[in-house]
């Protein structure tokens, strides 16, 4: 069919067809906003100003009219009035900035006057007159499409959304939420973004010569909110609008949308547009308070927030978290006894080995190892005809030492010995650790009992969705949720390919269905069977159903839109990055069409057979019989050890009997897919907002990211606290989940979506003035610390500053004693460092501010000279001041300092950090820089470097690690106060004193800059 002219499937729309203007397309826009243009458009801009002062400087001449043309004209009248009077007249637009509900269409605009086209626009103007006008979101995506629409169509980019809700109400207006008439039904008033006045206006230009106006915007609810705003300022009615879709940018893709157009779904936009309205009052309203009640500046969220008290809970349960003890007895087997004596020897050399980090051998390793010397690894799980368990509950610790004894004794160990030593860490029964050691009994043996094996099957999982993606590229690529979702929207917009041009490479990447449409699985199983053969294809396709209740289920989920382009095939046409994803995404579309992997799964009972102990320990492997999907995915390193070939009455000798004291682990800190995976399962948010839920509760210092685990900040519990005591109904997760329900009901059943807000407006107002009367400040708030002020004896409490959390003297203001401390309490105080301060020869300490730790003089403040550290905080040397000079700063005129750097000298503005100005050194006269050369030398040498010296001398190098030069017992102490002794319910002796955590500890709170 031919996109070009009206066929069966297109709505024909005349109403274009009257405006007659001419266009400077947008093709050439250069940013990402859409802001730029190249400088011919520039000039001929300019060009045009120019030419309308002369003309208007300049009395006009009247031309001569040849007669033909005149002949023309006359008989083009009676035509041109037909064709006037047969358009229907619309009636008076509405402003564009105001759309009081989506479901209420703008009238179309008035007839337009037929215009001359300007000097110097005729070429333009002609090659866009006539066509059909195209809008998507993206360049990408409009370059991708464009070459499979044709010469007759044109395809702009909005650059995403181009109108949205005032930053600022009017002057004069009384709007607590800018751009929300709460008073009114919630009516919103839009108005175009600053950055997007330009793409707008071309947009309109470009409208006005169109034959016809296409909205390709994304298949979310943003994609049809984007959609419906651009067709607000085009003045065409929803209903009228020509809105196409498509899962994957493909011609049969596209060209299947275009010949299947719809109006535009007002029930997602008001979904949408009621979630924008609810989230700007929760902000507007909410971060008042927190302004008024913790700090200015900090914001609330209504989606965000609950992510916070997630992450904050978690890290309550982790502080609060006592484990339960266990004991664990791992028996090594050899297959000849008499290796057991040399096998013991070279298992304990093989544990001592450390890799450069310091650690020992792996899971893996030492599997491989036990291979390679025909060994086996069980566990003990039967004593004397019962199941072997011996724990002790959090609540009733007690010593297991003479238990264990017993039953390693038992296992087959001679001389046992107890050992205990303290844990000041540990909570219940983690405060002692206990170890078991003895000799082994060179005459213990084990025979096979059993020997058990069954045939296994492990499916492959579910092609991905949103979140099953960004945890998989976070587990196995290390990608945040960002930059996964990026890579996505890149391989589906299109990427440039050789030999074929742009070309969209995945579906639609935000999606919670599992399903693959029917033409995809003919694909699929079709290349499984060519490349892999009848094995591995199941006789039905693999069917998926989402787990989580809340699916949409709208469209597929996320697959290549050709199986044929394999990433090996593209690799040199896409990024690492993308090359990654793209691998991942296929391979796991592959995959799940693939029958399942088999395995056989063998367990091996041994029993103790030179004494009757009644010691049973089992030993379990697994081998892999097919691989089915895994020759797609790979089989995965497992910690699973090989076991050899064994037959029941098999005797065996023991090299190693370890008994180790084991504790339950604590719930573990939320991971980037782990929190996604939470989100999804308890409905906060959507897919197409996991990303960035997780970038704000970063961005706003309410959460912060250590070795790839979520950390609470002491900014954002209180934070949380203080959202929790104002809005329960708010911050709890089911009613966010509800909430999320609402919002579908609008979109799936056309709900209304203002007595939604209505309904939620009502409870959140009251809420709101509640706590803005009875909440207490957060710096008003003191909880008891067990620490003695060192400077007046006083007991001290933990307070919350502009830093965050801080121990503090509880009669201040009269005591002013406070110090930073670490994330569970205990105060970060100076430590001595082998270092001799330059300025005045006395000792120097490590201490911790708000930027981070220092080292300093004993005597800091008085003698101001300090040492700061890099990030891996070793040792940074200080420079020399810098030079004034007689330049003046290009951007504030104030004068510039000159350095030498590692590249030579360079100017920097002396008013830094206030003004970055800089002057490149070679903008400098050759005479200038010699002078100034010639200053900066004596100057240097008037400032040498500094010289850091240890105590007996020695020079210290720049780098050298902080650690190595921390002085054994040079950390300060902090007293507990006997208040805090008496009230302890344990009643355990505790010492005097408690040393407080080195300075330089890695888990040393932040600065929190509000």
């Amino acid at each position: 069919m031919d996109l070009a002219a009206p066929g069966p499937g297109l709505f024909y729309c005349p109403s274009f067809l009257y405006l007659v203007s001419h266009v400077t397309p947008m093709a050439r826009a250069s940013s990402a906003d859409g802001t730029k243009t190249d400088a011919p458009t520039k000039t001929r801009k300019v060009a045009k100003v120019k030419a309308k002062a002369t003309e208007a400087a300049t009395p006009a001449k009247p031309k001569a009219k040849p007669k033909a043309a005149e002949g023309a004209a006359k008989k083009a009248a009676p035509a041109k009035k037909a064709a006037k009077a047969a358009t229907p007249k619309a009636a008076k637009a509405p402003k564009a900035t105001k759309a009081p509900k989506a479901t209420k269409a703008p009238k179309e605009p008035k007839e337009a006057p037929e215009a001359a086209p300007e000097e110097g626009d005729e070429a333009e103007g002609a090659s866009a007159r006539g066509k059909q006008l195209v809008i998507v979101e993206s360049p990408a995506k409009a370059k991708t499409i464009n070459k499979y629409l044709g010469s007759n169509f044109v395809v702009q980019a909005s650059v995403g959304h181009i109108r949205d809700l005032p930053t600022k109400s009017e002057k004069g207006a009384k709007q607590p939420v800018p751009g929300v008439d709460l008073e009114h039904g919630f009516r919103p008033t839009y108005v175009v973004l600053t950055n997007k006045s330009k793409t707008v206006a071309d947009l309109k230009r470009l409208a006005k010569n169109a034959s016809q106006v296409w909205f390709a915007t994304d298949l979310d609810r943003e994609g049809e909110a984007i959609a419906w705003h651009l067709a607000e300022e085009l003045r065409i009615p929803p209903q009228a609008a020509r809105r196409v879709v498509f899962n994957a940018i493909t011609q049969q893709a596209v060209h299947r949308a275009f010949a299947n157009p719809r109006p535009i779904d007002v029930n997602k936009v008001n979904a949408q547009q009621a979630r924008r309205i609810l989230d700007r009052i929760v902000g507007y309203q909410a971060s008042p308070l927190l302004w008024k009640k913790v700090a200015r500046g900090l914001s609330a969220g209504r989606v965000q927030s609950v992510a916070v008290k997630l992450i904050v809970e978690r890290e309550r349960e982790i502080a609060a978290f006592v484990p339960d003890e266990r004991w664990e007895v791992t028996v090594r087997l050899c297959v000849d006894p008499s290796q057991a004596a040399p096998l013991a020897s070279a298992w304990t050399t093989f544990l001592a080995t450390v890799d450069e980090k310091g650690k020992g051998p792996t899971l893996k390793a030492q599997n491989t190892w036990m291979s390679q010397h025909a060994a086996i690894e069980s566990e003990l799980v039967e004593l004397g005809g019962e199941k072997f368990s011996l724990t002790a509950a959090s609540t009733a610790p007690r010593d297991l030492s003479a238990d264990v004894s017993r039953v390693v004794e038992a296992v087959g160990l001679v001389d046992v010995k107890a050992t205990a030593r303290d844990n000041p860490e540990g909570k219940g029964p983690q405060k002692t650790l206990r170890t078991i050691t003895g000799a082994l009994d060179p005459a213990a043996r084990y025979r096979v009992k059993s020997v058990e094996t069954k045939r296994t099957n492990s499916r492959p999982l579910a092609p991905f969705i949103t979140s099953s993606l960004q945890i998989a590229a976070a587990n196995q690529l290390g990608f945040t949720t960002q930059r996964t979702m990026r890579a996505a929207q890149q391989l589906y917009e299109g990427i440039a390919i050789p030999g074929e041009g742009q070309v969209g490479l995945i579906t639609y990447m935000r999606t919670d269905a599992t399903a693959l449409s029917a033409e995809a699985l003919t694909q699929i199983r079709g290349f499984i069977e060519s490349r892999f053969g009848e094995p591995y294809l199941p006789e039905k396709p693999n069917i998926y159903t989402s787990s989580n209740k809340d699916a949409q289920e709208a469209h597929e989920a996320i697959r290549p839109t050709d199986i044929s382009r394999r990433p090996e095939d593209l690799r040199e046409a896409l990024t690492d990055e993308q090359f990654k994803l793209y691998s991942l995404i296929w391979s796991r579309t592959v995959a799940c069409q693939m029958t399942p992997a088999q395995w056989d799964a063998t367990a091996v009972m041994f029993e103790r057979a030179d004494k009757p102990t009644g010691a049973v320990v089992r030993a379990t492997g697994r081998t892999l019989v097919f691989d089915g999907f895994l020759k797609v995915l790979g089989v995965q390193a497992t910690d699973e050890q090989t076991l050899p070939t064994l037959g029941e009455g098999q005797a065996f000798g023991t090299f190693s009997i370890e008994p180790q004291q084991k504790f339950q682990s604590p719930p573990p800190r939320y991971t980037e897919a782990s929190l996604v995976k939470t989100l999804e399962a308890e409905g906060i948010g959507r897919p197409s907002t996991y990303a960035s839920i997780i970038s704000v509760i970063q961005e706003r210092k309410y959460v912060e990211q250590l070795d790839r685990r979520f950390y609470a900040t002491d900014l954002g519990e209180v934070v949380t606290d203080k959202l929790v005591e104002a809005f329960k109904d708010l911050m709890d997760v089911g009613y966010t989940r509800a909430m999320e329900a609402q919002l579908d009901e609008i979109e799936d059943k056309g709900a209304d979506w203002q007595k939604m807000l209505e309904r939620f407006y009502g409870g959140f107002r009251r809420s709101l003035d509640i706590a803005s009367d009875t909440m207490t400040h957060a710096k008003a708030e003191a909880q008891p610390a067990i620490y003695k002020c060192p400077k007046c004896g006083s007991p001290t409490c933990y307070r919350f500053g502009k830093n965050g959390r801080f121990l503090s003297c509880t009669t201040y203001p009269e005591c002013d004693y406070a110090a930073p401390i670490t994330r569970d309490g205990r105060p970060l105080l100076p430590e001595r460092v082998d270092m001799v301060c330059p300025d005045d020869g006395s000792d120097m300490e490590l201490r911790n501010s708000r930027f981070g730790p220092f080292l300093a003089s004993v005597n800091f403040p008085h003698t101001k000279f300090v040492i700061n550290l890099d990030k891996k905080e070793g040792v940074k040397l200080p420079t020399p001041p810098a030079l004034e000079v007689d330049v003046p700063c290009p951007k504030c005129g104030a004068p510039l300092n000159l350095r030498m750097g590692k590249r030579g000298p360079w100017l920097g503005c002396s008013k830094f950090p206030k003004c970055r100005g800089r002057l490149a050194w070679t903008a400098l006269d050759e005479e200038k820089q010699a002078a100034l050369s010639k200053q900066l030398t004596a100057h240097e040498k008037a400032h040498p470097p500094v010289v850091l010296k240890r105590r007996d001398g020695r020079v210290i190098a720049e780098g050298t690690p902080v650690a190595k030069l921390l002085i054994p017992g040079g950390l300060a102490e902090l007293e507990i106060h006997p208040d805090a002794l008496a009230a302890k319910s344990d009643g355990e002796n505790k010492p005097a004193t408690v040393v407080a955590a080195p300075a330089a500890a890695p888990e040393k709170t932040p600065a929190l800059r509000n």
